[in-house]
């Protein structure tokens, strides 16, 4: 067993079979929908994508939610990443 140091930064993602996941360390369900959730973790907020995606389990009290359907993607959205690569669009609309 892993021991965390107080007030650290904890967060567990479990995926299986890319059907399935598991996330602790969430304070709070921002927005969903059949294609997109976004979730504020401890570790900044997650956006998970797919198609036909569904809550199977919310435990606010606990940091915990858990996902079913087909997924395609986790991605953290800091908001220094658009400052590195400003994309097509950025270079286009100076």
């Amino acid at each position: 067993m892993v021991e965390h140091a107080k007030g650290a930064k904890h967060q567990e993602i479990r995926m299986l079979n890319r059907k399935t996941l598991d996330i602790s360390g969430v304070s709070n369900v921002d927005s969903f929908d059949n294609e997109e959730f976004l979730l504020e973790t401890e570790c900044g907020f997650l956006t998970v994508r797919g198609q036909n995606l569904h809550m199977k389990n919310l435990n606010l009290d606990q940091g915990l939610v858990s996902i079913e359907g087909t997924i395609h993607s986790l991605v953290y959205l800091d908001g220094n990443a658009g400052s590195k690569s400003k994309g097509l669009f950025g270079k286009m609309f100076k």
